[in-house]
């Protein structure tokens, strides 16, 4: 490294080039999807805490995964508000390094959770009269506390090796916060290593938990075809439908963001992708879970009466 360059203490966030009328609008809207999406997120959490008839494995995993989306979006979104109605678009250096690793922690995490829970409706579906036995409250304490630990030994390895990188110039990150891949475009070093190690942790949260959620839904598949009655398929199935939803906007989204080839207009694509597991997808997976499952909506009928009633 050349001793008159100087380094990097701070980065600008491009984010969307829009009109500044635009940029306020999206920010009314974003701030009030950003809102729905904690309120949503905590509605689940103090059912869950509050109802006994959902202190069950699959609830148990659910509120892992609300505390996911409630921190995930809580990262990224703040800051992207505050960039739609400030012109100096500048975050620090470490508070950019925080961002990226809490990021990627996160997401790991989500991906292993929700394999997790796939295994859960897998032994509920698959093994019914011994899923007491199987699923018992140690089994998911050790699937969950694995779950956060593997995502964030992986987080902090990315962060290792980002950290080791030196920061020159160009300081413009093309991204609505400090997203991995838009951050080693700008350092002053070849990132090769990175870039394997982030393709080889893909196939480990992405490619492997999704063939693993593959297997367990042939199995589940054939489990609910076996039952004779028409209702009983239908109510098999629904206790893995909100599941299905989730999976499917979750890992699709992700895996186009970090397995697809580079291409030119993949940055711009990129952008509305992050936006969507950042603001929308944390919005939406309480009310699929919500909307989709009775026990939830029962919870929450039996939370109201209960308010009227005082």
């Amino acid at each position: 490294m050349g001793g008159n360059r100087s380094w990097v203490t701070e980065f600008i966030l491009v984010g969307f080039q829009l009109s500044a009328e635009k940029e306020v609008l999206l920010f009314w809207i974003f701030s009030l999807l950003y809102v729905f999406s904690l309120l949503a997120n905590g509605i689940i959490l103090g059912l869950i805490y509050l109802d006994p008839r959902l202190h069950t494995p699959m609830y148990f995993f659910l509120s892992h995964l609300a505390v996911i989306d409630i921190a995930y979006a809580t990262n990224n979104v703040p800051k992207m508000l505050a960039n739609l109605v400030n012109h100096k678009r500048t975050i620090c250096f470490v508070p950019c390094m925080i961002q990226t690793f809490v990021y990627l922690a996160f997401a790991a995490t989500e991906c292993l959770i929700l394999m997790v829970m796939s295994y859960d409706r897998y032994v509920a579906i698959c093994h019914p009269l011994q899923y007491t036995v199987i699923m018992s409250w140690r089994l998911c304490v050790v699937l969950v506390v694995t779950s956060w630990s593997c995502g964030f030994t992986l987080s902090v390895v990315h962060a290792i090796l980002l950290l080791r990188l030196p920061f020159c110039g160009p300081r413009k990150v093309n991204h609505l916060f400090c997203e991995i891949l838009s951050v080693l475009k700008l350092a002053c070093a070849d990132t090769w290593i990175n870039q394997v190690v982030l393709l080889a942790a893909s196939f480990f949260v992405l490619v492997g938990p999704l063939c693993l959620m593959l297997i367990s839904y042939m199995h589940i598949l054939c489990a609910i075809l076996k039952i004779q009655s028409k209702e009983g398929r239908i109510k098999a199935f629904s206790t893995c439908s909100s599941h299905l939803c989730v999976v499917g906007l979750f890992f699709g989204i992700a895996m186009v963001v970090y397995m697809v080839p580079e291409s030119n207009e993949r940055e711009e694509k990129e952008k509305m992708l992050s936006l969507f597991h950042s603001l929308f997808n944390p919005m939406l997976n309480p009310l699929i879970y919500s909307l989709r499952n009775a026990q939830v909506k029962g919870a929450f009928h039996r939370a109201l009466q209960k308010t009227r009633s005082m």
